[in-house]
């Protein structure tokens, strides 16, 4: 197993690196230290160029992909590790000296500097459970850890669900920057769901400037229509963060996730799958897809509403109280919601069935079945959705006609912040 760069033997050659390197990967097991990702104030600095030279494959080594990270968008501005990012090929992620494991990290760039980095210490949903007294020794090693970089005591923080606010732990916040350490407020009660770090700037913006509050969102119902960008006959929502729902991700949560992160409220799709109780079926049918919304809404204090979903009686108007079928939603009604939400800056979450109309650019043909998609705006020149997938880089921004995008459309359904 072979460690990135910036943790290799400087007196190794590059030709033994590179051996190393690819024995590994034939292997199908790699080391990868964020030491580098978790060592305040230093991580600051970091700009995406940095990154990419922190984390390269050796040289002279010829990968389609790097192997250590990827880069959500094409605009660099999130980068996401992740244990298993093939099919074949395992990477063994750690921190703090390699004494916790570490399921996945993001790190986010904004304006070319870094935002901030949050790092999954252990989700069941991935490792499965995990012994107490395991949880409590990375917790406890955690929090040292970032009293030592930051230099203050830490501040408790509890759980508040009348605010929203699901999580709790410990905050740390000083000239140097910002912590939090996060878990489900059952963990101490022996069912731990999630341990998360989150690292940030004094200067942090959107989701990771919310986690250090008291209150859900970050930004007001009324802020939205700020972000909505027109070009020619494009009318598009800006600035929705991607993220990558990874093999064992589960679409629905997925989505909510990005969405949250753009009302700037701060929750990951590990913690929304707890909440939601989602599994891989939850982007299946449009009944799943709404109870897991309806459970995520109720916990997050958002409001959530079923625009339409497809019935035995066609595409039909869903009181999300009861689930009872109301009136017909026809083709004008679905395209008057997607104008009306998007003008709005609220981008719209999207259940249909994948495979069964063209696309651009077009699936892979093995695609099929359920999904949840996110519409960010429209083109009534062209006739067309646009729309994103929680699948990463080039998945930021693609088409669906009008008929096409109704014809598939299992379920329409928007959540928007409480605060106006």
């Amino acid at each position: 197993m072979l460690a990135p760069t910036a943790a290799r033997s400087q007196d190794a050659s590059k030709e033994d690196i590179a051996k190393a390197f690819s024995n590994a990967i034939a292997k199908g097991e790699i080391d990868c230290s964020l030491d580098k990702i978790g060592a305040v104030p230093g991580i600051f600095s970091l700009k995406p160029d940095t990154l990419d030279e922190l984390f390269a494959v050796p040289e002279g080594v010829k990968v389609e992909k790097n192997p250590y990270f990827s880069w959500m968008t094409k605009s660099r501005h999130r980068a996401y590790f992740m244990r298993q990012p093939f099919g074949n090929l395992s990477v063994d992620l750690t921190i703090f000296g390699g004494e916790v494991p570490v399921e996945d990290a993001t790190l986010d760039f904004v304006d070319g500097k870094l935002n901030g980095v949050s790092v999954s210490l252990f989700n069941r949903g991935d490792s499965g459970d995990i012994d107490p007294s395991e949880f409590k020794r990375r917790f406890t090693l955690a929090g040292k850890k970032m009293s030592e970089q930051l230099g203050v005591r830490p501040r408790q923080r509890k759980a508040n669900p009348t605010q929203g606010l699901l999580s709790e732990g410990w905050t740390w916040i000083s000239e140097k920057g910002m912590a939090i350490l996060e878990h489900n407020p059952e963990a101490n009660m022996g069912r731990p769901e999630f341990l998360r770090l989150k690292i940030a700037p004094r200067d942090a913006k959107g989701a990771f400037a919310a986690a250090f509050q008291d209150r859900a969102a970050a930004v007001r119902v009324s802020d939205l229509p700020k972000n909505v960008i027109r070009k020619g006959s494009e009318v598009l929502v800006g600035d929705i963060p991607m993220v990558d729902q990874g093999p064992k991700g589960y679409c629905v949560v997925a989505t909510a996730q990005r969405l949250f992160e753009y009302y700037g409220i701060p929750a990951d799709q590990h913690q929304l799958a707890q909440v939601a109780n989602a599994d891989a079926d939850s982007g299946t049918n449009p009944i799943v897809m709404a109870e897991a919304l309806g459970k995520i809404d109720y916990r997050f204090k958002t409001r959530f509403k079923i625009i339409g979903m497809r019935t035995n009686y066609g595409f039909n108007e869903i009181d999300e109280r009861n689930m009872t079928v109301g009136d017909r939603v026809d083709y004008k009604g679905f395209l008057k919601a997607i104008r009306d939400n998007i003008d709005d800056g609220v981008p719209l979450l999207w259940g249909l069935v994948l495979g069964m109309v063209p696309e651009e650019p077009p699936i892979a043909l093995q695609a099929g079945g359920g999904h949840m998609r996110m519409i960010i705006g429209y083109d009534d020149k062209e006739e067309k959705v646009v729309f994103s997938d929680s699948w990463g880089a080039g998945h930021e921004k693609k088409f669906m006609t009008y008929d096409n995008a109704f014809e598939a459309t299992l379920g329409l359904f928007v959540i928007t912040p409480t605060v106006k």
